[in-house]
């Protein structure tokens, strides 16, 4: 599935962490209409973002994908600052 959402303003005089919340209450939606979701767990000052899949996305073998090609990339876009989005998995 790609992930496309239309131009979202993230100016830079607004935090980090509120920014990249920003992108992905944008992309949210689309993850939704194929039954998953996708939390925001952390952002570190390097740009590291650390998220958890939701629903549908986890065990999806198309996860990786999703949050590679959809959510990665799009934060990548629209945040520079972001060096890479890293999935963390619920504790069994």
């Amino acid at each position: 599935m790609a992930l496309k959402s239309g131009p979202v303003p993230v100016p830079a005089d607004i935090p980090l962490r509120a920014r990249v919340q920003s992108v992905l209450d944008a992309l949210r939606p689309l993850i939704q209409w194929d039954g998953g979701d996708v939390d925001l767990i952390d952002v570190t000052p390097a740009g590291v973002v650390s998220v958890r899949l939701r629903g549908a996305c986890v065990g999806c073998p198309s996860s990786q994908a999703t949050l590679r090609l959809g959510i990665e990339k799009n934060l990548r876009e629209k945040v520079p600052e972001i060096t890479q989005v890293i999935s963390i998995e619920d504790a069994a």
